[in-house]
């Protein structure tokens, strides 16, 4: 518990906030919400960051004049938290809905690839009977699945394990052609480790309510619609789940950082963090100094040039910034690094390996993609593919189809938690014919190799979902150590969970505990 001190005047609090000095290890929008909160109340903020840009897993790139998003493409509207920011930073007018289409799963046995069907919840089915179903779990998937509305209540219970729930109720096609492709591709999890209440709130409650699993996502369903029902009563479909920005998310990184900037935040990039340290209530932060660039010789033609083992030396060369206060918005194993000496508990405590996924985004001339012969994206069958999803950005986005012209971009996704990438070992180029023949196999159509105009290979560290059985405790337990060290918050993705509609709170949330604590303690 914080105590008001005796003076809590307007005044008083500003000069106390002046006279702090926030340092934020970490640049993508988790770290920039800190700083911007911080500053919001007058404290000085500067940003460190270790890459050229900011945005950590928001990321531009341009292919052959068409610039795009790279990594994360869109945004959870649940809770409105996002789209609130959208609207603070004055970027309305740019919000964008995907255009419809629906996915298709490919790699089903017998089958190929098909619509996923449409009325579930995360590829649970209301109606196995329903024709898209039938055509994914065959007749013997669906009466298996059927079995679920005759069992005997007292054989339900509450199971922690999703894919546990499906195959126990509705069998094992329905978790692995319609259950397992979705988390794969959205979790990068199998659906035996994702928990139930997490993934899908209130499914257990209902199907002890109901009696059956698929009448359980009936009633889910069909409690969402009624929520979202109109002044007549007539019920209404539940909302796009997600939402973008024309132009790209990049656009978000842009404005927050404008933003920051302009209530006097101090952001430096390419300035890596190698040490943060606390002696009594002081911070000592250890920033790494670029090393000159010998090869292109001084800038200064009247300057010495400086020689090798000048540069080796400037290497170990640290600038020390002291600080008030430290927040770490960087990735977990970063974090657990950097927080060593200051922490121990996140030393002591067992880390998670995190999914390292690759993303190859493709520039193709491909007449044969203008239908969008597999909707707006193509989840997989684990097993049946080497790569896990892919979206078909053109047909998903107006403003990417716009941006693109005649041609089509393909983002093509691979690797999932215990299973590394597939082009992990690849060059560039080997990773790029992959995705190409991978995309050609999950959309149906031939792409040769020339089609390809330009690509991009990038790759991400996904922190452990939310969603992930024993993730919220581990989550706690490493929240718990990092404040109780006074003057430390710690925010991201590997504490809030992965997405933008969890990171942005939680960033808020922590950010505002350390400006408390600074100003009235």
């Amino acid at each position: 518990m914080t105590s008001e001190p005796a003076s809590a005047e307007p005044a008083d609090l500003a000069a106390r906030a002046a006279e702090k000095h926030v340092v934020v290890v970490g640049g993508g929008i988790g770290g920039l919400i800190a700083a911007r909160e911080c500053a919001k109340v007058g404290m000085r903020v500067t940003v460190l960051e270790a890459a050229d840009e900011l945005g950590g897993a928001i990321r531009r790139v341009e292919l052959d004049g068409v610039v795009i998003d790279a990594g994360a493409e869109s945004y959870a509207t649940r809770g409105g938290v996002v789209r609130a920011l959208v609207d603070e930073l004055g970027l309305t007018d740019r919000v964008v809905a995907p255009r419809p289409g629906g996915a298709w799963v490919a790699g089903v046995p017998g089958v190929g690839a098909a619509p996923l069907p449409v009325g579930g919840i995360l590829g649970i089915p209301a109606n196995p009977f329903q024709e898209d179903v039938r055509r994914i779990l065959g007749w013997s998937g669906v009466w298996r699945a059927y079995l679920d509305r005759v069992r005997p209540p007292l054989t339900i219970g509450h199971q922690l394990s999703l894919g546990r729930l499906v195959a126990s109720r509705m069998g094992d096609k329905v978790r692995d052609r319609l259950v397992a492709p979705v988390t794969t591709g959205v979790y990068s999890a199998s659906p035996d480790d994702v928990d139930t209440d997490v993934a899908a709130p209130g499914l257990n409650a209902a199907l002890t309510r109901v009696g059956s699993l698929s009448g359980a996502v009936q009633a889910l369903r069909q409690d969402a619609a009624s929520r979202t029902a109109g002044p007549a009563g007539a019920a209404k479909a539940p909302g796009a789940a997600v939402e973008g920005l024309a132009g790209g998310m990049i656009g978000l990184v842009d404005a927050l950082a404008a933003d920051v900037r302009g209530l006097g935040v101090e952001v430096r990039t390419g300035a890596r963090v190698r040490t943060v340290r606390r002696a009594d209530d002081t911070w000592t932060v250890d920033v790494e100094l670029p090393v000159p660039d010998i090869a292109a010789g001084p800038a200064d033609p009247s300057a010495d040039a400086v020689d090798a083992a000048d540069a080796v030396d400037a290497v170990d060369e640290l600038e020390e910034l002291v600080a008030d206060a430290v927040v770490v918005a960087t990735s977990e194993s970063v974090a657990r690094a950097l927080l060593a000496g200051v922490v121990p508990a996140l030393v002591s405590a067992d880390a998670v390996v995190s999914p390292e996924i690759e993303i190859v985004t493709l520039l193709l001339d491909a007449p044969e993609l203008d239908a969008a012969p597999r909707g707006t994206g193509v989840l997989t069958v684990p097993g049946s593919h080497t790569a896990k999803a892919l979206t078909h950005s053109t047909a998903k986005w107006a403003w990417v189809r716009e941006a693109a012209g005649a041609r089509h971009i393909v983002r093509v996704s691979f690797g999932s938690q215990g299973e590394p990438a597939a082009t992990a070992n690849l060059d560039d180029d080997a990773a790029t014919d992959l995705a190409r023949s991978e995309a050609a196999t999950m959309l149906g159509v031939p792409l040769r190799p020339e089609s390809v105009v330009a690509s991009h290979r990038g790759r991400f560290v996904q922190s452990q979902p939310a969603s992930i059985i024993g993730s919220g405790e581990r989550r706690a337990a490493a929240r718990a150590a990092v404040q109780a060290v006074p003057g430390l918050a710690a925010v991201g993705a590997w504490l809030a969970g992965t997405g933008l509609a969890q990171v942005v709170p939680d960033a808020r949330e922590e950010a505002d505990r350390l400006r408390r604590a600074l100003l009235w303690e």
